[in-house]
């Protein structure tokens, strides 16, 4: 389902994808520096968690400004959250590359207003960029630092923007509950020599689905 969120004087283009039964909790997801919604990645991320029960929507915000990318992720969220069409009890933040810092800004905005309601349940990172590649000295690690709620981090043993030491050490010092994810050899895009996309997409898109089941009310009967 298409929908144009409005932000601002202009819109945003998102797209709704649905799971047969009524879904109780859902994942905003958006992506990196360059591309938009129809990434393969997030298509195949957004079909394989609808697939399994769990609505996506996915959006698609140009510009290279951090805080404008984190403006427009939380107007989504306000979007999702008042949305009458569907009523979730808790979302999970997810983006690819630049699109997990935004929503990892997001959600340390909403923790520092003091808003209790606990809509946004926790925060996928799809190949966080923790540094520029070759600048290690410099971490984006500010947002992460601050966040409570659970962190899921898929990302590949040889990105050039996210060494395995660093982000192990950022994660240590973490006080939310997280858990890293490494893909075996993949790069920042996620790709893998000798393996196929659908292949290595295969795979996260499970870890994916398993983590927020885990840490979900997840039909617990």
């Amino acid at each position: 389902v298409k929908v144009k969120i409005p932000f601002g004087n202009k819109y945003l283009d998102a797209i709704f994808s649905l799971p047969e039964k009524k879904s109780t909790y859902g994942v905003i997801l958006t992506h990196g520096a360059g591309g938009d919604m129809n990434f393969p990645h997030l298509v195949s991320l957004a079909a394989y968690l609808a697939s399994h029960g769990v609505l996506c929507l996915r959006f698609t915000c140009k510009g290279l400004n951090i805080a404008y990318r984190t403006k427009a992720f939380k107007t989504v969220v306000e979007y999702l959250k008042l949305s009458d069409d569907y009523k979730l009890s808790g979302v999970f933040l997810a983006g690819r590359s630049m699109g997990s810092r935004a929503a990892a800004s997001v959600i340390r905005q909403l923790s520092q207003e003091n808003d209790d309601d606990d809509f946004v349940q926790g925060l996928v990172c799809l190949s966080y960029p923790l540094h520029r590649p070759k600048l290690q000295s410099k971490l984006r690690d500010e947002d992460l630092l601050f966040i409570s709620c659970p962190v899921l981090f898929v990302s590949g043993s040889a990105d050039e923007m996210c060494e395995k030491q660093l982000l192990e050490g950022v994660a240590s010092k973490m006080k939310a509950p997280k858990k890293i994810y490494w893909i075996d050899k993949a790069n920042h895009g996620m790709a893998v020599k000798g393996r196929t996309t659908d292949d290595v997409m295969e795979e996260i898109n499970a870890q994916v689905f398993y983590w927020l089941r885990e840490n979900t009310e997840w039909e617990k009967k």
